[in-house]
């Protein structure tokens, strides 16, 4: 009776006898996947058509969406000075100032101020949608809030910084009992879209499409196993190839045209076969 352990054999008689044991070698089955980055370069060289069509068309597509289909958004930037409206201001002031920037930030987040600029506008908007079409930011080292609003139409964007600009100002003088911030600057209507942009985006699509192309071919090239080269036979099957024998079409019709042009060939001998013996005879 034989009995298997997991590192050894060991054999049992019928009288309980134990016999010598057999050490069990194990195999190691796992296999590295090794690339060839020489065959994957010249796979690339092969593909390059195909690769820079794949650019060419996300391109395409990029161009047409931002030319044909993406909405144009205009930006108009209002500024409002933080300090206050007095003329003498102290240096108590300017230290209040920066300390109150963060908070003046957090006026625009107040659902009233949505609703004041809503009601002065005769706007259609959400507050949250307002609130997506505004944002505020201070400069390093500046008492200076810039009120950036964004919007399809231009008009409409330097309406919104600005009435933003008075709304906040009046607001932060009711409720939080200081001076009235000045402004600083009004909005300039916006002539140009700030978005999409145009040379971006295509170049982006161009550069996704040769990716994409690139992956495609990498993995392809990685997942085919078929042996088609003498070094992919001396790889497999550690054999050496002696030679090459070329792939014939074995169709009807390329058979048919292989006898033919062979019988011809016969025909063409039988014949000068017969002339030199006639030639001989005479």
């Amino acid at each position: 009776m034989a009995r298997r352990t997991d590192n050894e054999l060991t054999v049992q008689d019928a009288n309980g006898n134990i016999g010598n044991a057999v050490s069990v070698v194990n195999v190691d089955t796992d296999s590295e996947m090794e690339i060839d980055l020489g065959a994957l370069a010249l796979r690339m060289l092969e593909k390059i058509h195909w690769i820079l069509l794949s650019a060419f068309l996300c391109a395409a597509i990029a161009g047409v969406y931002v030319y044909f289909l993406a909405k144009p958004i205009y930006q108009a930037t209002s500024k409002i000075y933080i300090v206050g409206s007095e003329t003498a201001i102290s240096l108590s002031d300017l230290q209040i100032g920066s300390n109150l920037a963060a908070d003046y930030q957090e006026v625009f987040k107040n659902w009233h101020v949505h609703e004041l600029v809503e009601q002065r506008l005769g706007l259609d908007y959400s507050y949250t949608d307002l609130a997506g079409m505004i944002n505020v930011t201070n400069p390093t080292s500046t008492h200076v809030l810039y009120i950036t609003a964004k919007s399809p139409d231009p008009e409409e964007a330097k309406m919104l910084a600005d009435t933003y600009a008075n709304v906040a100002r009046e607001f932060i003088a009711a409720k939080m009992d200081i001076r009235e911030p000045n402004i600083f600057e009004e909005a300039m209507m916006p002539t140009r879209p700030v978005s999409p942009q145009k040379t971006r985006t295509i170049a982006i699509g161009f550069i996704l499409g040769m990716i994409a192309a690139i992956a495609v071919v990498t993995v392809r090239f990685i997942v085919d196993d078929r042996i088609v080269t003498g070094d992919d036979i001396a790889k497999v099957g550690n054999l050496p190839t002696l030679g090459m024998v070329p792939v014939q079409d074995l169709s009807e019709n390329n058979l048919a045209e292989e006898r033919a042009k062979h019988s011809g060939s016969r025909r063409k001998k039988t014949e000068n076969k017969e002339e030199q013996q006639e030639e001989k005879k005479a």
